[in-house]
This record gives structure tokens, sequence and C-alpha cells, in this order.
């Protein structure tokens, strides 16, 4: 299996992909994707953040908003973002693009 090495960074933009279907239970939220055929758990901060790429964000912006939100070091907030937007590109739900 090979892994593939994505650089998310701060200066890119990024977006939810077309076509997955998202509802809360209890204070997470929970995804299906119609295309993979797979329930994804993003749990309360990943519904948060799936929320604020419903439209194409530049990922600084992301963690600017994510900072007024919860008291937390940016360096760990990024690190966070980051970290739960990986496996998100990889799996196809989300896009990157280097302008909006």
């Amino acid at each position: 299996m090979m892994i593939k090495n994505i650089n998310i960074s701060l200066n890119q933009f990024v977006a939810q992909v077309e076509g997955n279907i998202v509802s809360n239970m209890g204070n997470e939220k929970v995804m299906l994707s119609v295309k993979n055929g797979k329930y994804y758990n993003l749990g309360e901060i990943g519904g948060v953040i799936w929320d604020l790429i419903e439209k194409r964000t530049e990922v600084n912006e992301l963690v600017s908003t994510l900072l007024t939100i919860y008291d937390v070091e940016m360096s760990v907030c990024v690190d966070h973002v980051i970290s739960f937007l990986e496996p998100l590109l990889e799996e196809g739900l989300i896009e990157l693009s280097d302008k909006l």
C-alpha cells in the first residue's frame, strides 16, 4: 500500500466536494460519501471545519476562524486542521486549489 505524501499549505484554498450526505448526531457530524459508499464521523470540531469549508476558504482563514472559537495555540490549531484535512483529501471529500 502506497501512502501519498500530501502537503497542505496555509495559503491554499479548500472546499467541500459535492455529493456527500451530512447529518448531525448529537454534537458530532457524520457524513456518507455516495461516491465512496463509506461513512465518516467528522466529530464535533471536524463538523465545524466541514461547515466552514462549504465555500472555498483559505486554510489560513480557516485556522483564524477556529482560533476565535476555541482557546488553542495557533501551532496546535494548524497541526489539527492539516491532520483533519489530509485524510479527507485522500478520500476525495475535499478539493484543494492555489487560488480562490
